[in-house]
């Protein structure tokens, strides 16, 4: 018998290709270190080129939503202690937001220190002119079929393709920091996808799609059927019925769409008693507790050759009689990105291999599934506080490896607890049921995280060295919300927007929109459009007089506007497009922005775009605490280290974060930037200074 083996030239070339590979890695290297000393002379060089630095490290902390008047109230009963070090040792003062203080709007101005007119972010959607149905206002995804030939046969074929385009407008101060050599980290700040390349670390946060490309859609598998249906959807999730024989059960787990088709994960569980199962997944077997989150779980969607890696976490509902259980939204695996969630991309790589899996998705904790009753406040709250512990990871090591320049991280949990469990700050909220919360538990909630936010804040002190500057921002503070505000049917009411007599009247997105008639209508959170000819597809609004005319009449007609219930006013201002934004982009927003008063904000229904139902209602969702109002309302938050000094003529604003960070290295904001540069090390009155009546730049 013969031991001698084949080896074909194919396996030649690879051992060959190998070999060269190795050759260049070290030629690579070994040029890399010797250049190493020039690179480090020249970064030198053009820091010392730089007019005047004052900080060797800027840390800052974003704390999406910390209201001034909480936080206030808490540091007076000793209950944030390192906060009020801040506010005794530096400066505590409100912060102005944007028009309208909405978290891609507000974010955005903090990133490139200007007013929506110049970055063209205006509210979480935006509208398709021709058609008016709704878009996501801060990335677009254009998908098309390619064709080519496969290498060396020649045969044609054809693979969906991809590209993802960031619709922000304005270049973030992080990447002018990067203009001059010095570095940056910059994690989790809203409206960065997909992260735009500069000299430095991000990660992307807020509209950061999952996998199936939505904002946010959970699974519930659920053995029970629903008048009869097979399978049916919750808002922003979908449900899917299984049948249980013999405590086991076979279903698919969906996933993303390619070419077409949906792809999708076999799934089986075995019922291992009442409170348990058994799972199996892409060849893993998982041991589910009621009540209790699986860790992140790698998913992997196949498609010939082609792989979609995500993960997922999974948590059991109900075991038996009845079967319930809950798959969170199918995040990006940061391991394996599908899609940029990172600059450069191996960042998330690394964060993934050292800590371990992490949410990417935007919105990551599912305020949808409480909504919906799927989920619980106790897992809502666990699945908040896991990714904030994730963040914290994070955040630790960036700061740990940031040297010199910008360290910036932003946390989400403070909004989205106070988003959900605003209810419970009062007896007689709308939103609150009998035996909601009978101990009074979720009372404390948000003043809990609040101090798990202070205690971030001290353990970054104790980090901080005598030429490091830590400012903690949020971009709005936070209201309730008790009553729910139909722009759509206002404007019905009043003669502005008609309906198709045929079309069914719960229709979204203003598909029963008689655009012949029609002069004004509404969607998103933010305001109202014209329909204006030349502009939308259908316009029959003529610009010049016509308009302006109509731009007073449904101004005076909102300002008037009372509630019903107690003749309160409805609104605070209606702010006009023409006088609140400056730059290339202001006709992209609304050409009315409702400034609500508190309690008040746009309905569930006017924010998808229907035109049926009162005018006003109570807001009885899980949803209950928002700062979708008047920018006066809501003002954010800012701490300093040390003390600043500021213009008088009108109070801190959130435009000017950029501007000051900047001139920590002497370096002059662009012409573009609407704020202004705070002096730091300068001594301020250091107390919470009231928003002025003119709170800022838009």
């Amino acid at each position: 018998m013969s031991f001698f083996a084949y080896i074909g030239p194919g396996a030649g070339f690879a051992v060959l290709g190998s070999f060269l590979i190795l050759i260049g890695a070290v030629a690579l290297g070994l040029l890399s270190m010797a250049l190493l000393p020039w690179r480090l002379l020249w970064r030198f060089v053009r820091r010392r080129r730089l007019p005047g630095t004052t900080a060797r490290r800027c840390v800052l902390i974003g704390l999406d939503g910390l209201d001034p008047r909480r936080a206030l109230r808490l540091m007076d009963a000793g209950a944030l202690p390192h906060l009020d070090r801040l506010r005794r040792e530096g400066v505590f003062t409100s912060l102005g937001s944007t028009c309208p203080p909405i978290s891609p709007v507000a974010w955005s101005s903090f990133s490139t220190g200007a007013n929506p007119g110049k970055h063209n972010i205006f509210d979480f959607l935006n509208r398709d002119l021709r058609s008016v149905m709704p878009q996501l206002s801060s990335s677009r995804t254009r998908t098309w079929k390619a064709t080519s030939r496969i290498p060396w046969i020649g045969r044609l074929m054809q693979r969906q393709r991809s590209e993802v385009t960031l619709l922000r407008r304005g270049r973030p101060f992080w990447a002018l920091l990067g203009d001059h050599d010095l570095d940056a980290t910059v994690l989790r700040v809203p409206v960065t996808f997909p992260v735009e390349p500069f000299r430095g670390r991000a990660l992307a946060a807020m509209c950061t799609p999952d996998l199936r490309g939505t904002q946010g859609e959970f699974t519930v598998f659920d053995s029970a059927p629903v008048a009869g249906d097979e399978s049916g959807d919750v808002t922003s999730g979908r449900r899917i019925v299984v049948n249980v024989e013999q405590d086991r059960f076979d279903t698919h787990l969906p996933g993303p769409e390619l070419n077409g088709r949906t792809l999708s994960l076999k799934l089986t569980g075995r019922i291992a008693g009442p409170d348990r199962l058994t799972l199996r997944i892409c060849g893993q077997r998982h041991e589910l507790s009621r009540d209790t989150y699986t860790p992140w779980i790698r998913l992997t969607f196949r498609d010939g050759r082609r792989r979609i890696h995500g993960i997922a976490r999974f948590l059991l509902l109900s075991a038996s009689p009845r079967l319930q259980l809950y798959v969170t939204p199918l995040n990006i695996d940061p391991g394996r990105p599908a899609m940029p969630v990172a600059h450069p991309a191996v960042y998330s790589i690394y964060l993934a291999k050292r800590y371990g899996p992490f949410a990417t998705l935007g919105l990551a904790e599912d305020t949808w599934a409480l909504s919906s009753g799927v989920i619980d406040e106790d897992a809502f709250l666990a699945q908040c506080l896991d990714i904030h512990a994730e963040r914290e990871r994070m955040f630790a090591d960036a700061l740990a490896h940031t040297r010199n320049g910008l360290c910036a991280c932003v946390f989400d949990i403070t909004d989205r607890v106070q988003h959900m469990f605003h209810r419970f700050d009062a007896d007689d909220h709308p939103a609150r049921r009998p035996g909601d919360d009978p101990d009074g538990r979720f009372a404390q909630v948000i003043d809990q995280v609040y101090q798990r936010c202070d205690q971030l804040v001290g353990d970054t002190l104790d980090r901080l060295g005598p030429r490091d500057v830590l400012l903690v921002v949020s971009d709005h503070g936070f209201t309730d919300f008790r009553r729910a505000v139909n722009l759509n049917a206002w404007l019905r009411d009043h003669g502005y927007l008609f309906t198709l007599p045929d079309a069914p009247s719960e229709a979204e997105y203003l598909r029963n929109v008689d655009w012949s008639r029609t002069r004004a209508y509404s969607f998103g959170l933010s305001g109202v459009y014209l329909n204006l000819a030349g502009r939308e597809g259908q316009g029959i609004v003529q610009p010049g007089p016509e308009a302006e005319a109509l731009r007073r009449d449904i101004t005076d007609g909102l300002k008037a506007l009372r509630d019903p219930a107690d003749g309160a006013p409805v609104l605070r201002r209606v702010y006009e497009a023409t006088s609140t934004y400056r730059g290339p982009y202001a006709a992209h927003g609304p050409d009315l922005v409702t400034g609500f008063r508190s309690g008040y904000r746009a309905s569930w229904e006017n924010a998808v775009g229907r035109c049926d139902g009162p005018v006003l209602s109570d807001n009885t969702q899980a949803w209950s605490g928002d700062h979708c109002v008047d920018r006066e309302e809501v003002p954010g938050v800012l701490f300093c280290n040390q003390p600043l000094e500021w213009a008088t003529e009108r109070p801190p604003h959130l435009v000017d974060i950029g501007p000051t960070i900047l001139e920590l290295w002497g370096i002059p904001a662009p012409a573009s930037m609407d704020g202004r540069a705070w002096i730091v090390g300068q001594p301020a009155d250091g107390c919470l200074a009231p928003p002025a009546a003119d709170n800022g730049p838009d």
